[in-house]
């Protein structure tokens, strides 16, 4: 089977540091290899892969200001499709503008829906229900307009996060710092539960970050940038626990499940899919406000820690996402 996987190009695949789609989209590409599909990978012109490379930019519009974004992602994806009968699946991770060329090919097309921006791109979702075969990353992440094909929970390279069974004494923050992922809220927490915050990630709202952040940095609240995997590891599993005090119906969280590779349980806001990442009071606990994050921190201690990696080994592993995928492509082909 000759599988086309189509790349955001804002960032390197996978990212150096961010760029969520970037990184499963990478994942989706390595799994597939590995069953023995031959991948071809469109994305940027540094990303790795054990597969082909097909790009049009050297690097990401986000890692060079230069480029104009749509002018890249027109270029990006033009580039696949005038390429369509090389392939027989094309898998979409670019969002709903990939769709917009999809009935000018005869090669299928599946999309994973990785989150809505806006309801405004629901109608190029809905003119095109019946030919692109949806993927929801999570149950929750369903627009009821939408015909979905199946959900597939994202998947990451287990082996790449190292268990810790015995932490320090710290919560981390782990994630870009933006009001939607509650940055504050969790400097809140900290705060009021008399513990030690690291805070890690890119920050995506400056004026967020200068007002609401910034001023409240001090020796037991601690920004440290943007983290990555070299980092990462330490990070989650020297933590007693992650703080994931979303203010949004939040489609998956890659840094809830790297947490719980590493044996570190999450105290999360109990939105989106958080009820599908987390099993309250065993991998973490599902909470509606600050008091109650403060109310629960004592507990995390009393979480067993080789339950939090086990569950997310089961559920989000690279193989069973890739295994999913595979499926999935069989199912359209024999259509």
């Amino acid at each position: 089977m000759r599988a086309a996987v189509l790349s955001p190009v804002a960032w390197r695949t996978p990212p150096r540091h961010y760029g969520p789609w970037e990184q499963v989209a990478s994942n989706i590409a390595e799994g597939l290899i590995k069953l023995g599909v031959d991948v071809t990978l469109f994305a940027t012109g540094d990303s790795v892969t054990a597969g082909k490379l097909e790009s049009i930019c050297p690097q990401g519009y986000e890692e060079d200001r230069s480029y104009d974004a749509k002018v890249l992602e027109c270029l990006h994806i033009s580039n696949l499709m005038e390429k369509a009968d090389e392939f027989d699946i094309i898998h979409n991770n670019f969002d709903f503008l990939p769709l917009t060329y999809s009935r000018l090919v005869n090669t299928p097309t599946i999309t994973t829906i990785h989150g809505f921006s806006s309801p405004q791109i629901i109608p190029v979702y809905k003119k095109y229900n019946d030919t692109s075969n949806y993927v929801s990353i999570s149950n929750s992440d369903r627009n009821p307009e939408l015909n979905y094909l199946a959900t597939v929970y994202n998947g990451l390279n287990t082996a790449d996060f190292e268990f810790n069974e015995y932490p320090q004494d710290y919560l981390l923050y782990f994630g870009r710092i933006h009001p939607d992922k509650g940055t504050a809220e969790a400097i809140e927490i900290a705060r009021k539960s008399k513990r030690k915050l690291l805070i890690a990630g890119i920050v995506q709202d400056e004026n967020y970050f200068k007002e609401k952040i910034e001023p409240q940095l001090n020796d037991d609240i601690a920004y440290i940038g943007s983290a990555g995997p070299e980092k990462r590891n330490a990070l989650l599993g020297n933590a007693i626990g992650l703080l994931h005090p979303i203010s949004f119906a939040e489609p998956f969280g890659l840094s809830v499940a790297e947490s719980m590779l590493c044996g570190t349980p999450v105290i999360a806001f109990n939105k989106g899919s958080m009820p599908e990442l987390i099993k309250d009071n065993e991998t973490g606990f599902l909470v509606n406000h600050v008091d109650e994050a403060v109310g629960v921190i004592e507990e995390l201690k009393n979480l067993d820690r080789k339950i939090c990696r086990t569950w997310a080994q089961s559920q989000f592993s690279c193989e069973k996402m890739a295994n999913d995928y595979l499926k999935l492509y069989q199912q359209i082909l024999e259509r």
